[in-house]
């Protein structure tokens, strides 16, 4: 069952839902058959069972009772948040059972569990508020798995918190809603965390098919230590006219000159003068300081770009 983007429920409402955190990681649905061992299968249907050898025992957690759980693999970082990061040097070996015990050890991951889809029979039909006091009712908490709690209500503080605590966000379940496998609810809302900071334009990439002859995504960066430091490439976020007015302006700075220092590993880049400031939302930064899911604001023509206030916070990539 998949959240729908949203915000938080009316005020009148609020008592209606429960609110979890949203978490930075790997979806998994865990399959318990009650035989001492476990099945993990991300959204796509992949076994990656073997990519996370210290959840195996896991199986023998809830005895001969079987069960199948819906959670998320997380990798941590040393403030205890969800670094996806991290997590992608643990994917995608499930069939390299050698490295996967050398990454293990190294970087461990961390299950959380927040739903239970069948515990010894169908739960899917059953209202969450239900499902979850179940879920609670069976004590999982290892030292690579646990079930944090939800609370119901209070819907705002909730969401504060995460953003305080600089969490990913919020996901918002409604009490009566039954599982829905495969289905983007409207009984689940997820609330995402979204930061903004300034940018520097210095180069683009070209559009495909409608968008042919026009950028597709800009390439941007931020000042540190007198150069201008590749935090990612922005392709979302504008109007069909906020695009054309950009488009002019980049052809206007045209250069064969890459601004950047050092040189980002972009294929096709069309550079220009690094004259313009744009305002960009992300969610996170890699630890090389690149901006994760980026989406442009606005063009912030009262900025120059020795007036951008943001400064590049990473290493080099």
């Amino acid at each position: 069952m998949l959240a729908t983007p949203g915000k938080l429920p009316p005020a009148a409402q609020d008592a209606r839902w429960a609110y979890e955190t949203k978490q930075d990681g790997q979806r998994a649905v865990v399959y318990l058959p009650g035989d001492g061992s476990v099945r993990l299968r991300a959204r796509s249907g992949e076994d990656i069972t073997g990519a996370y050898p210290e959840l195996e025992p896991l199986g023998g957690a809830l005895g001969g009772t079987p069960a199948v759980l819906d959670g998320e693999v997380l990798a941590l970082d040393e403030q205890g948040r969800a670094d996806f990061q991290l997590l992608q040097g643990r994917m995608g070996l499930a069939h390299a059972p050698a490295r996967a015990a050398r990454r293990a050890a190294r970087v461990p991951v961390h299950l959380v569990l927040f739903d239970v889809m069948f515990l010894e029979r169908p739960q899917l039909t059953v209202p969450y508020v239900r499902r979850r006091t179940r879920l609670e009712e069976l004590g999982l908490t290892g030292a690579h798995w646990s079930t944090p709690a939800a609370v119901v209500g209070h819907g705002a503080e909730a969401l504060r918190a995460t953003r305080e605590h600089g969490l990913e966000g919020l996901v918002c379940k409604r009490l009566d809603s039954v599982y829905q496998p495969g289905v983007r609810s409207r009984a689940w809302v997820k609330i995402r965390n979204l930061r903004s900071e300034d940018v520097i334009v210095g180069g683009w990439l070209p559009g495909k098919g409608r968008l042919t002859g026009q950028p597709g995504a800009v390439l941007v960066g931020q000042r540190a230590g007198g150069r201008l430091r590749y935090v990612g490439g922005v392709g979302t976020g504008w109007s069909e006219a906020e695009r054309a007015e950009l488009a002019a302006l980049l052809r206007a700075d045209a250069t064969d000159v890459c601004p950047f220092d050092p040189v980002p590993p972009v294929t096709g880049a069309h550079w220009v003068r690094p004259r313009l400031v744009g305002e960009v939302s992300y969610s996170t930064r890699t630890r090389s300081g690149l901006l994760r899911q980026p989406s442009w604001l606005r063009l912030r023509a009262d900025l120059t770009p020795e007036e951008s206030a943001a400064d590049f916070p990473g290493e080099p990539y």
